[in-house]
């Protein structure tokens, strides 16, 4: 079947006979031996034979856009499956895109297969694109992050302030990988007085969540750092998965000290960036905002020594001024002692004239009571005038003497009992009369009651 296949293809793929030699050339006379690009250039005449045009549906892994506009990216099963193609789709057809691809995306290709020569790789040469849902890891990151964020692992409120110039700084990352080179690099250019500290561990694998886990935990328990950077490179949703997983994600939140995370490229996130206090784009940018650079720092000590320095000069130019000042007034002591005496004279002068006032409105205030009393003193003496003048009327008119002088007597008994009722009286009693000129002895010779007037209509007739 090989020999037929190749033989079909001789010409065109340009096929040689050579001479066998040995076992081979006592069994086969002549054998088709191919040149690799004629085999190469074969497989892929007969794959574009075969599959001219076919719709395949998988997940987006690894995709990248390269300056010349060409796509290339990584389908894998969706399903989980090892199985996996090589696609490249050219400017033109990615032009087309009405989205972004990104990794963990479910898609739908519309193309052909080939072979890349220069690899002898098997390859789909995309022609359109659609989108299909999304991949299941991506799916699995979504509802994590759902379930963290309401749990309230990624709230802003959780998050801390960078120390400003720490002293020590923690790395977390593989000590193979890029990440750990750019990191103590730009910390060396940056700010060489910086330690740097590394706690290693597996970064992508199945074993790098547990890994990652055991470093953290290793940093929070020796406590040597202010801070933390856990870093590593790019890669595919995949490759980073290890900083998805929940328990790296609650030991970065648990964490002591502030830790800084900086895992793949700028466009790569992570669920481990969310927890973190703070997100960098790349493993050098989270060096970078990790210790300041030690020339802005020592232009800002230069800046504050100098302004220390001109406001000490103030201070001693000042005090220059105050003693110059009083070396002046201490060498003119008489100069002193006039002034000391016009004040003197001054103070004097106010004081007399405020003795002055004092006396004057003292004889006002006086003067001004004087009359009040004077005039409450008569209005009370008349006030008290027209009162006894009013109880005298009174006085004069409840007199007994005034009474009897209008004809009026006063009956007494012999023992001098005013008599108010003639049931006090008996026949024969003998009475006093006491008139207003005198007084008189009397006999009662006859008494009658004067009756209730009901009674005395009521007598006969």
């Amino acid at each position: 079947m090989v020999d037929k296949f190749g033989a079909s293809l001789a010409g065109a793929a340009g096929a040689s006979t050579v001479p066998a030699t040995g076992v081979f050339a006592a069994s086969r006379p002549d054998r088709l031996v191919w040149r690799v690009g004629a085999l190469v250039q074969a497989v892929a005449d007969a794959l574009a034979a075969r599959f001219a045009v076919c719709v395949v549906q998988g997940e987006v892994s690894g995709f990248s856009r390269a300056a010349s506009g060409h796509c290339y990216f990584t389908l894998k099963d969706a399903d989980g499956g090892a199985a996996l193609v090589r696609c490249a789709m050219f400017r033109r057809a990615a032009s087309l895109l009405d989205f972004v691809p990104r990794d963990g995306q479910l898609v739908e290709l519309r193309g052909r297969l080939g072979v890349y020569e220069p690899r002898g790789e098997l390859q789909l040469i995309v022609e359109a694109m659609q989108r299909s849902g999304e991949g299941a890891l991506f799916e699995q990151f979504l509802r994590l992050k759902q379930r963290l964020a309401a749990e309230g692992l990624f709230d802003a409120e959780r998050k801390r302030a960078l120390p400003a110039y720490p002293r020590r700084i923690g790395v977390v990352t593989s000590l193979g990988a890029a990440a750990l080179h750019d990191v103590v690099t730009t910390l060396t250019r940056r700010a060489p007085h910086v330690e740097v500290i590394v706690y290693p561990s597996l970064v992508q694998g199945a074993e790098a969540p547990a890994a990652l886990c055991e470093a953290l935990a290793r940093a929070a328990l020796r406590g040597e750092v202010d801070m933390l950077i856990l870093c590593r490179g790019g890669g595919s949703l995949e490759d980073l998965w290890a900083f998805n997983d929940e328990r790296v994600v609650r030991a970065v939140a648990a964490m002591p000290m502030p830790v800084v995370c900086g895992v793949g490229h700028e466009t790569d996130v992570t669920l481990a960036d969310f927890a973190a206090d703070l997100r960098a784009a790349t493993p050098t940018a989270a060096a970078e905002l990790a210790a300041p650079a030690t020339d802005a720092c020592l232009a800002l000590l230069d800046a504050l020594a100098g302004a220390l320095q001109r406001r000490m000069h103030d201070r001693i130019d000042l005090h220059a001024q105050r003693l110059d000042r009083a070396a002046q007034r201490l060498a003119r002591p008489g100069e002193s002692v006039r002034q000391r005496l016009r004040d003197l004279d001054l103070l004097a002068h106010r004081l007399g004239a405020a003795a002055r006032r004092a006396v004057e409105s003292r004889a006002v205030r006086i003067e001004q009571t004087e009359g009040r009393w004077q005039r409450a003193h008569a209005l009370g003496i008349e006030r008290r005038s027209s009162r006894l003048a009013a109880l005298q009327s009174r006085l004069q008119a409840l007199d007994p003497s005034q009474v009897l002088a209008r004809g009026y007597a006063w009956l007494t008994t012999d023992a001098g009992h005013a008599i108010t009722s003639v049931r006090h009286i008996k026949v024969g009693a003998p009475l006093q009369a006491v008139l207003a000129d005198g007084r008189a002895e009397v006999v009662v010779k006859a008494v009658q009651e004067n009756l209730p007037q009901r009674v005395q209509d009521n007598a006969p007739r």
